[in-house]
C-alpha cells in the first residue's frame, strides 16, 4: 500500500487501516505528497514495487 501523506481522495489514515488487515502488505507513505505521489516519487515507488515483487 502506498500513499501520499496528504492524499485528499484516499485519506492516508485509510491506507494505514488497510495495511493492518491485508496479509503480507507493506505501507509506504510519501512525505509532502498527495494523490499524485506516483508522479512526485516515481523512482522510489518503482523500487518499492520491485522489492515487494521480489519477495
Amino acid at each position: 500500500m502506498a500513499n501520499g501523506e496528504n492524499d485528499l481522495m484516499v485519506p492516508t489514515e485509510n491506507t494505514h487501516l488497510l495495511g493492518e488487515v491485508l496479509p503480507n502488505s507493506r505501507v509506504v507513505i510519501y512525505p509532502d505528497a498527495g494523490h499524485g505521489f506516483l508522479f512526485q516519487y516515481p523512482a522510489e515507488f518503482a523500487d518499492e514495487v520491485n522489492d515487494f515483487l521480489d519477495h
